[in-house]
């Protein structure tokens, strides 16, 4: 039985394996476009997209196809030392489609890979500029950008990240510019301007030890999925520039379609130093991951051996040439499918569903930046008091979903809604629809669930 066997060997990740083996667990054995299928045959809709990263769909006939044809030459061969294909043909194809001064394309594994190698790089830059004081972070609270060491030292997240706390650097925190939870105003203009000033204060005493900024354009996602108020995002960028501190954006959440452009960045036309790319970059099927930068970064590490300005960096699967494939396939579906120009309904459907949902008396926040959606749940709304951690109200309504077949999943007490492109304006009536249902029968009417453990990510 599989899911014996998953219970004696695997390890899961972000989840309390008490709790795991003590309930019963779902075995994905099988899917379809935006379902999932079971070993007992039921289907689910998957409303996160599989942890975010499926875009166009399960099984999806393009992408199968550029698999199995680059099987039919060569799965991989190493990128050190030698060049392939469809790497080249997808970097070529990434740069186009990418914020303007974006040139040079550097590939890894997965999202905390992507960001680490940003932070090494900008890092050694500032060396090979003969700077070397500028080498500190500037970081926003509550960011998560991975789980490398390069990266927890980088994140914000306490639950996450304090017990690493003594392998970290120390980076520059600066307020989360959400005004859902920013301690400093009460309205979007008044944050995106609180924050705004915190951060020029922060750049202006200190700009001279700090080499870059990393932050989450327009959502920070496993935060709770927070959006930041129009503006701060080109804000940000031109404080960096003003005060020469590289910028960081981390798309790995948000890239490919997610806020409704292809990148977040293009919603406040912000061209980052660097720019990171995982989760759906090869439309959820394979792990590959890209770092986006600029000639003025890449030409510092230019020069002759001696000199020792190499960047000494690298994964053994990196331009893979299978995920450069799929990802190629990817690509090309959104220019043949128009899939952005598309969204515009399924954006105005989630829409419409976060607007009933807000009404809710245990709904503190329903907030939406494109095809990203997250609940807030709250004991009291009135008082704004949340659920106790240990409730695990977020993991009992997203259990109470899958019941009636929508698979979804919390990040603490927020539900998160990010379903693929694919998906239409009907489907996701269906799958809102259901998690107002959830969302009633345990906060409101305090049915009991098995929440298979209780896992809040």
């Amino acid at each position: 039985m599989i899911e014996a066997k998953d219970k004696q060997y695997i390890w899961h990740p972000f989840t309390q394996m008490k709790g795991w083996l003590e309930h019963s667990q779902t075995v994905i054995t099988d899917a379809n476009g935006i379902k999932l299928i079971d070993s007992n045959g039921r289907e689910y809709y998957d409303a996160v997209s599989s942890l975010w990263v499926n875009i166009h769909g399960h099984r999806r006939t393009e992408i199968d196809q550029a698999i199995i044809r680059q099987l039919g030459r060569v799965a991989h061969s190493t990128a050190l030392g030698l060049a392939n294909m469809p790497a080249a043909e997808y970097a070529e194809q990434l740069i186009k489609a990418a914020p303007a001064g974006l040139t040079k394309v550097f590939y890894s594994d997965d999202g905390s890979t992507a960001v680490e190698v940003a932070i090494k790089m900008a890092f050694q830059y500032w060396r090979h500029q003969g700077r070397p004081d500028k080498k500190r972070f500037v970081a926003l609270e509550q960011a998560y950008h991975g789980d490398t060491v390069g990266t927890v030292s980088v994140g914000g997240i306490d639950l996450f990240h304090r017990v690493f706390k003594p392998l970290l650097f120390a980076p520059f925190y600066i307020p989360s510019p959400s005004c859902y939870h920013c301690r400093l105003a009460d309205s979007p203009a008044s944050c995106n301007l609180a924050c705004a000033r915190q951060l020029e204060k922060l750049l202006e005493e200190k700009h001279h030890e700090i080499a870059a900024l990393v932050i989450e354009p327009l959502v920070q996602a496993a935060a709770g999925m927070l959006m930041s108020p129009p503006g701060y995002l080109a804000r940000v960028r031109e404080l960096t520039r003003k005060y020469d501190v590289l910028l960081i954006a981390d798309e790995v959440a948000t890239g490919f379609g997610r806020t409704g452009r292809l990148f977040a960045c293009e919603h406040e036309n912000v061209d980052p130093d660097f720019m990171c790319l995982s989760k759906g970059i090869t439309g959820g099927y394979l792990p590959l991951a890209a770092t986006l930068t600029t000639d003025r970064i890449y030409n510092e590490f230019l020069g002759e051996m001696a000199e020792k300005r190499t960047f000494y960096h690298g994964h053994s699967y990196t331009a893979n040439q299978l995920g450069c494939a799929a990802a190629l396939a990817s690509l090309k579906i959104f220019s043949d499918e128009q899939v952005i120009a598309g969204l515009a309904p399924k954006i105005a459907a989630i829409s419409a569903n976060m607007a009933k949902l807000k009404e809710h008396e245990h709904v503190g926040d329903a907030r939406q930046c494109g095809m990203i959606a997250g609940i807030e749940l709250m004991q009291n709304k009135e008082l704004k008091q949340p659920y106790s951690w240990e409730q695990c109200i977020g993991a009992k309504v997203c259990a109470k979903a899958r019941e009636y077949g929508v698979f979804i999943r919390p990040v603490g007490d927020v539900v998160v809604f990010m379903p693929p492109l694919c998906v239409s304006p009907d489907d996701i009536d269906l799958m809102l629809g259901v998690v107002a249902r959830s969302v009633e029968e345990i906060c409101s009417q305090g049915q009991s669930v098995d929440d298979g453990g209780g896992a809040h990510f």
